[in-house]
C-alpha cells in the first residue's frame, strides 16, 4: 500500500463486454480517472474483447490479446458478457466461456461479494426497513473449482429408443482448493465481527462433506477466535431471507455462492448495485492480482438507453483500488461519493421510488464524479482494520 502523498502509476484492462457492460464501464472509469487526479495518481486504461463481442469479432470469447493485457494489467474491470444473440444451449463457443477462462487463466480463486444495503433505498427492497437494520454480509465464494469447473459430457442414452441424452457435469474439489478459500474467509471474518457460515450440502454431497470437514480443521487449528457455523445451502438461503442481520461472513463453494449473492441482491433492493471482487494470490508490492465486476448480467433489454444503474461497477472500482493497487483511502473516497450520491436520491429507475425523478446511467456517474473530486469532512478516513490490510494487500 502506498503511503500518504505517494504517487502510483497503474494500468487497468478495461473488458466492457456486452449488453449494459460498455455503459457501466466507461462509468467506473470515469470516476476512476477523478480520483486518480484528485490523489495524483496515474492511470492507464487499455481495453479488449470478452464474450459475445469478442466471439463476433473472432470467434473466440477470451482472444489471445485479451488474455495477455489482463495479465500484464495492475488489475482488470470487467462489464457482463452475454446476450439472446450468443444463448443457443448447443453453440460450442459461449459467451460465458470467456470469463470463465479468464479467471481460470489468472488463478482467481476467491470471490468476494460485500452485500450491504443503503438505508435511502429501503424502499426498493421488498423487506420492511426495519428487517435490514444492521444487515453487512460479505459472501466469499470459491471461484476456479466445483461444478462450473469440472468434466462435462452429453451422449446418447442407448436406454432410450426415442433419441434421448444422458447429461454429465461433474463436481470437485481438492482439500488444497477449500483450505485456501476458508483461510481467506476466516481472515476476513477475524477483521469484522469474528463469525463465519461455512455453507454446503453435506446431508448429500461427498464434495460437501470434504468440505465441512476442511472448514472444521482449518478454523480449529488456526482461527481460534472464529465463531464457525455449518449451515446446509437450503437453510442458508431461507436464513438471508428471514434472518439476514445475523450473517457476518460466509464462505461457500463456486455455485452455491453464485445462487446465494443472487438471491442477497435483493436485499440491497437491485442487483445492480453490487460489486464483486476476484482475487488470486498476492502479487507482491502489497498487492493482488484480481478481475472486478458489478454482479449483474448484461441486460440486453435496457442496453443502449440510458438507465442501466452504474453503481455495482464503480463500487468495483472501489475494490480494484482496494485489493490491486492497495489504495485504501482512494477506495473509501469513491464509496462515500456512491453513498452521498445515493442519499440524495440520485438513482437510476431500478431503484428509484419516484420514477418520474429517476436518473439516468450519466446523471448518477456524473454525482459520483463530483463527490469523489471533492475532500468531504475528515477524509482520508484513517486504515483501520480494513479487509485491504487483512488480506495481506496493505
Amino acid at each position: 500500500m502506498s503511503g500518504a502523498g505517494d504517487s502510483v502509476a497503474a494500468t487497468i484492462a478495461t473488458l466492457p463486454g456486452d449488453g449494459v457492460g460498455p455503459e457501466v464501464i466507461a462509468a467506473a472509469q470515469a470516476v476512476l480517472e477523478a480520483v486518480a487526479s484528485r490523489f495524483g495518481h496515474s492511470l492507464i486504461f487499455r481495453e479488449a474483447l470478452i464474450g459475445g463481442a469478442a466471439i463476433d469479432a473472432t470467434g473466440n470469447p477470451l482472444p489471445n490479446d485479451t488474455l495477455a493485457l489482463c495479465r500484464e494489467a495492475d488489475g482488470v474491470l470487467l462489464g457482463a458478457v452475454g446476450g439472446p444473440r450468443w444463448d443457443s444451449p448447443t453453440a460450442p463457443v459461449r459467451p460465458e466461456q470467456g470469463l470463465l477462462g479468464l479467471r481460470h487463466a489468472l488463478g482467481l480463486y476467491a470471490n468476494l461479494r460485500p452485500v450491504v444495503p443503503h438505508r435511502s433505498l429501503a424502499g426498493a427492497s421488498p423487506f420492511r426497513p426495519e428487517h435490514l437494520t444492521n444487515v453487512d454480509i460479505l459472501v466469499v465464494r470459491e471461484l476456479t473449482g466445483g461444478i462450473y469447473f469440472g468434466e462435462k459430457r452429453l451422449e446418447r442414452d442407448p436406454a432410450d429408443g426415442r433419441g434421448g441424452e444422458i447429461a454429465t457435469d461433474v463436481c470437485t474439489y481438492t482439500t488444497a482448493e477449500i483450505e485456501r478459500i476458508v483461510r481467506v474467509a476466516a481472515e476476513l471474518a477475524l477483521a469484522r465481527r469474528g463469525r463465519l457460515t461455512s455453507v454446503d450440502k453435506a446431508n448429500v454431497l461427498e464434495t460437501s462433506r470434504l468440505w465441512r470437514r476442511t472448514v472444521t480443521r482449518i478454523i480449529g487449528d488456526e482461527f481460534p477466535d472464529v465463531a464457525v457455523e455449518h449451515m446446509l445451502v437450503d437453510s442458508c438461503a431461507m436464513h438471508l431471507v428471514q434472518r439476514p442481520a445475523e450473517l457476518d461472513v460466509l464462505v461457500t463453494e463456486n455455485m452455491f455462492g453464485d445462487i446465494l449473492t443472487d438471491e442477497a441482491a435483493v436485499l440491497a433492493g437491485s442487483i445492480g448495485l453490487l460489486p464483486s471482487a476476484s482475487l488470486g494470490a498476492p502479487a507482491g508490492r502489497g498487492r493482488r492480482s484480481g478481475l472486478y465486476e458489478p454482479i449483474h448480467g448484461s441486460a440486453p433489454t435496457i442496453a443502449g438507453r440510458g438507465i442501466a444503474n452504474p453503481i455495482g461497477a464503480i463500487l468495483s472500482a472501489a475494490l480494484l483500488l482496494r485489493y490491486s493497487l492497495g489504495l485504501e483511502a482512494e477506495a473509501r473516497a469513491i464509496e462515500r461519493a456512491v453513498r452521498l450520491t445515493v442519499d440524495e436520491g440520485v438513482v437510476t429507475p431500478d431503484v428509484s421510488t419516484d420514477p418520474a425523478r429517476a436518473a439516468s446511467t450519466g446523471t448518477v456517474t456524473g454525482r459520483v464524479v463530483w463527490h469523489a473530486s471533492t475532500t468531504g469532512p475528515g477524509e482520508p478516513a484513517p486504515a483501520t482494520a480494513s479487509d485491504s490490510a487483512v488480506l495481506g494487500t496493505a
